[in-house]
């Protein structure tokens, strides 16, 4: 797999590895489970073209439905006879305006089926006029707070060597403020995840507001979302974008993520942080409501921006992904290949492991969305997968990583952002990790005319057969251009070893930096909560994917 790395400020990118509560597919020898009274027998172990082995228990899918793409040209008569033989009914269609600008005017149908989700799959599959059959997967994230204190050096994941305070471990951004570059409100960014609490003191006024598609009733942009004037809610099916009312009861994670990458500078309220833009546009995709969100909903949302981005000519660069679930999709897949074809990144977490607390080799066990390969236009990987590290440099014990399939490591443990409502929380894991990323590239695109238009990448290397080298060069051209954010790192699982050690790719590296890597090399990684700093001795400890 062929990803770009955001380093020192370049946008070339790894994702940051966060995971969700059931964030893995399920192996050869471990079955989904439906999230209501839907059994599934043991040979029923197919359910996901790439299954790979569950984390945290088997992943789960909406009981009874399946997501049905009939082949382009059957007949209503065809299609007819095998939701009859799989005893389904019709329950949504789905023809977004992406998949009508990509050429697809047959779109989705989910269905539910009286004999459940594995039978209706297998009864479907063998039919010549089903292109595929997919349960409808179900994609959550754990969100609990770890710290309710501001204190000193909470926001070190913006700091750099060159900053004070210094942390040469931080994403680096606090020295692209001091060299002038603090971001660009012509920057988009898509959050999909929960909600975003739009009138947080250190979000008002950085979340979009539609100038087409003004509060009146009517669709006056024709993107088939009524007053869509923040985002859309895609789990509630409204233009309501934050539900946690004052009680601040709903959309914590979405919230916390959108701070990260845009929280404004200097805001007067004494709890106050920064994002690592000051400037940027946030849009809200909302799909993860109080029962997680479905492959239904995370494929209209990301949808929703590749038409935005067609359809009104917004910069849109990059969509954060702080959340997992299921297996393989080729729904979803198809829906992030649409947008990579239209220049935009899905830089997704690369998960928390699973119930033992300790991160998991995402080579052998894939882990989605962050291991989705994007095939946009065959000419990058607009799929960037993200693992957290923490402030000593050393890979946060909770996270995922992977050789092959793991981009890049920034700030995951500690993370203090926003909350609901009007608040302020440290959150830790790859869901944390994952907005320094999509910041990153904001930041970048802001200042770089044109980057993310039609290959976001394309100013940093064509695809070469060695994927390490070519990240190890991209640092050093990325370093060349303009010391940004987020240092490289690969991350190795050696037979020998009981847990991950840290490899570091020497391309951007400080010499102090390679001799840190080297020392590194020899230790295991694998951190308790106390290392984190967040929480008091004998604490057990929480984190977020």
């Amino acid at each position: 797999m062929v990803r770009a790395a955001i380093a020192s400020g370049a946008l070339r990118g790894a994702v940051i590895v966060a995971s969700l509560v059931g964030l893995s597919a399920c192996s050869s020898d471990q079955t989904p489970t439906a999230a209501s009274s839907d059994p599934v027998s043991a040979t029923d172990l197919s359910l996901s073209q790439e299954p790979a082995a569950s984390r945290g228990g088997p992943p789960e899918y909406v009981a009874g439905e399946v997501i049905v793409k009939f082949r382009e040209g059957a007949s209503a008569e065809a299609r007819g006879a095998a939701l009859q033989a799989a005893n389904a009914s019709v329950r949504e269609r789905i023809v977004t305006a992406a998949m009508r600008g990509a050429g697809d005017n047959e779109g989705l149908t989910v269905v539910h089926s009286g004999m459940g989700t594995p039978a209706a799959i297998q009864s479907l599959r063998g039919n010549p006029n089903v292109e595929y059959a997919e349960p409808n997967w179900i994609y959550s994230h754990q969100a609990t707070s770890t710290d309710s204190h501001y204190t000193d050096g909470t926001l070190w994941g913006m700091y750099g060597d060159g900053t004070s305070p210094a942390n040469q471990f931080g994403s680096q951004a606090g020295e692209a403020w001091a060299a002038g570059h603090t971001g660009s409100a012509g920057v988009y960014v898509g959050i999909i995840d929960e909600g975003i609490q739009f009138t947080h003191p250190d979000l008002d006024g950085q979340v979009w507001t539609n100038p087409t598609d003004p509060t009146d009733g009517v669709d006056n942009d024709g993107n088939g979302y009524v007053d869509d004037i923040h985002g859309w809610d895609f789990d509630g099916n409204d233009n309501t974008i934050y539900d946690g009312g004052t009680r601040g009861s709903l959309d914590d994670h979405g919230t916390h993520v959108s701070g990260t990458i845009g929280a404004k500078a200097n805001n007067s309220t004494a709890e106050s942080v920064v994002g690592v833009n000051w400037n940027v546009t946030l849009i809200s995709g909302k799909f993860l409501g109080r029962r997680g969100g479905t492959t239904a909903n995370a494929i209209k949302a990301v949808d929703y921006f590749t038409d935005l981005k067609k359809r009104h000519g917004l910069n849109i660069v990059a969509t954060n992904n702080s959340w997992g679930g299921g297996g393989f999709s080729q729904a979803l897949l198809d829906a992030i290949n649409r947008g990579g074809s239209a220049g935009i990144l899905f830089i997704a977490a690369a998960g928390n492991g699973g119930s033992d607390g300790v991160g998991d080799d995402n080579d052998a066990t894939a882990s989605y969305p962050s291991n989705y390969e994007c095939t946009a236009n065959g000419t990058y990987d607009c799929v960037i997968a993200v693992a957290a590290i923490t402030k000593d440099g050393l890979k946060s014990g909770f996270s995922n990583y992977g050789a092959k399939t793991v981009d890049i490591g920034a700030p995951g443990s500690g993370i203090w952002s926003t909350t609901a409502f009007n608040t302020y929380s440290s959150y830790s894991g790859t869901s944390m990790a994952t907005p320094h990323v999509t910041g990153g590239a904001a930041l970048y695109a802001s200042s770089h005319a044109g980057a993310g238009q039609t290959d976001p990448r394309r100013d940093h290397g064509e695809r070469r057969p060695d994927p390490v080298a070519h990240r190890q060069d991209g640092d050093r051209r990325a370093a060349e251009r303009q010391r940004l954010l987020i240092r490289r790192q690969h991350w190795t699982h050696p037979a020998s070893a009981e847990a991950p050690r840290l490899r570091c790719s020497r391309g951007a590296l400080s010499p102090t930096r390679v001799m840190e890597c080297a020392k590194a090399r020899g230790e295991h990684l694998r951190a308790q909560p106390a290392d984190y700093g967040l929480f008091p001795p004998g604490h057990p400890g929480r984190q977020f994917p």
